[in-house]
């Protein structure tokens, strides 16, 4: 019988080998790494600085508004009108919150458009031009704009590290968005649901590790600069089981109806009763961003300067209960001025505004619910109302209750934001976020296969097209809220 061959004896240092050339060890795998470290680094410190500018931009409207309560009448007006100028042509990637922007570089792997809509200029301007509206008393948040600059800080990098594929582009986006928002609300737990829930709508395993880490790095720096603190303060409120259900239908219910209205209103879709708003908007931007700032002008006028600015303050006062509040017409005065200012096109989010807009509902339900806690109420109406304006419950739920440090109220927070979706999908059955950024995906392939088309009849030109996902494409992309 044949003696079977004998077995080679392994190689000295072959399972070192082996275990170096793991992807753990990989060379690439850490350049990746130490690149996205670096861009959540980035983006903690931006979004701190840019926290503390908002403050100091509106802190300045608010020493404008005691040289005299007309001023608003001229300035804001004018600067409304200057931003709407700016944002038309190359820097109309700026206007709005951002993060529809973000959301259409998901959907759209072109690398010509993604540049024109996240790449660092876009980031950079986009800061000084939300400011600019802080400083005239826009009713617009920061916490959009920092997604949209944290994805743009993460791609820039990416492109410069060598990571300009396709794919890997995509994961930088995303993680720079969710670490934006984790930065911007000190609320890293937040900005992985919305990177999930909103911005990607899936959850890719593979990296979901460098998701979280980006977060948790910008989650550290901001907790080491900032300190371990909640954006709204502890709020120590409860409700009993016999009240919860009662505060939760009536405000699940009148926060879902005016947020889903609110949405449908912002929307301005060219089909539908606001369609003609959106078409006098699109004929005269710049007189008509004016008019606007003239109505907020005079909203601000007639509330005694309560509705200007993000809303945090008076948010703040209402779920802390504190001796003076904004009065009980806040929640829709400033529901007015978040449409308003966004009608306007300028840069600035609505997330702040969203949360205000939420208090001040919640107080008013209070008041027909003597036996329950108001700070409760408020919580619950600043939960619903975020819930129904962006159409994300689980992240409402979870940036509600990291904002106010409350986990005691985590069933009812998550109930009513469940309830506001259901109820604002009657205005609005997609969110809102994301029927803008279909938008802009279906207002970008328009213009790409009317490239194609007028190509097609001049043979003679050198150009290179292709579909949506490929790396090349036309070189005017129409970029909208």
């Amino acid at each position: 019988m044949s003696e079977s061959p004998p077995v080679n004896p392994p190689l000295p240092g072959g399972r070192l080998h082996t275990l170096l050339g793991h992807e753990l060890f990989a060379p690439k795998q850490w350049k990746r790494r130490i690149t996205l470290w670096l861009a959540a680094l980035l983006v903690a410190l931006v979004a701190i600085v840019f926290a503390k500018a908002s403050k100091s931009a509106f802190e300045l409207f608010q020493i404008i508004l005691k040289h005299g309560s007309w001023l608003p009448f001229i300035l804001t007006p004018t600067v409304f009108g200057l931003l709407a100028w700016l944002t038309q042509g190359r820097l109309r990637a700026t206007q709005g919150s951002g993060i529809p922007q973000v959301i259409s570089t998901l959907k759209i792997e072109n690398k010509r458009f993604r540049q024109r809509v996240v790449a660092l200029p876009i980031a950079g301007v986009k800061i000084v031009l939300t400011l600019i509206g802080l400083m005239v008393g826009a009713s617009i948040g920061r916490e959009g704009p920092t997604v949209h600059i944290g994805a743009g800080l993460f791609y820039s990098l990416g492109q410069r590290f060598g990571f300009s594929d396709a794919k890997n582009s995509s994961r930088f986006i995303l993680a720079g968005g969710a670490a934006g928002l984790a930065a911007a609300f000190n609320t890293p737990l937040a900005g992985v649901i919305f990177a999930i829930e909103e911005l990607a709508g899936t959850f890719e395993h593979r990296f979901s590790g460098l998701l979280l880490t980006a977060v948790f790095i910008g989650g550290m720096v901001s907790l080491g600069i900032m300190g371990n603190y909640s954006y709204f303060g502890e709020v120590q409120t409860s409700l009993s089981l016999n009240h919860a259900w009662l505060a939760v239908l009536l405000t699940g219910v009148i926060c879902g109806l005016l947020g889903g209205l609110f949405a449908r209103l912002i929307l301005l879709n060219r089909r539908g009763p606001f369609a003609c708003i959106g078409r006098l908007r699109s004929r005269s931007p710049v007189l008509f961003s004016c008019a606007c700032g003239m109505a907020l002008a005079i909203m601000g006028f007639l509330s005694h300067g309560s509705i200007y600015g993000s809303g945090y303050e008076q948010a703040r006062a209402f779920v802390q209960e504190a001796a003076a509040t904004p009065g009980e017409s806040f929640g829709i005065a400033k529901f007015a001025a978040n449409v308003a200012s966004y009608w306007a096109g300028i840069p600035g989010g609505i997330f702040s505004p969203a949360l205000a807009v939420g208090a001040g509902l919640g107080h008013n339900i209070a008041h027909l619910l003597p036996h329950v806690p108001a700070s409760a109420v408020v919580l619950l109406g600043m939960s619903a109302y975020l819930s129904a304006v962006v159409g994300t419950p689980l992240t409402a739920a979870v940036i509600s209750m990291e904002l106010t440090d409350n986990q005691v109220m985590v069933i009812p927070i998550m109930a009513v934001c469940l309830l506001a979706r259901a109820i604002s999908s009657i205005f609005n059955p997609t969110p809102v976020y994301k029927e803008f950024a279909e938008q802009i995906v279906q207002d970008y392939k328009a213009r790409h296969v009317a490239h194609d088309h007028t190509s097609s009849h001049h043979p003679h030109t050198s150009t290179t097209h292709g579909p949506a996902t490929e790396k090349t494409g036309p070189a005017r992309e129409y970029v909208a809220h």
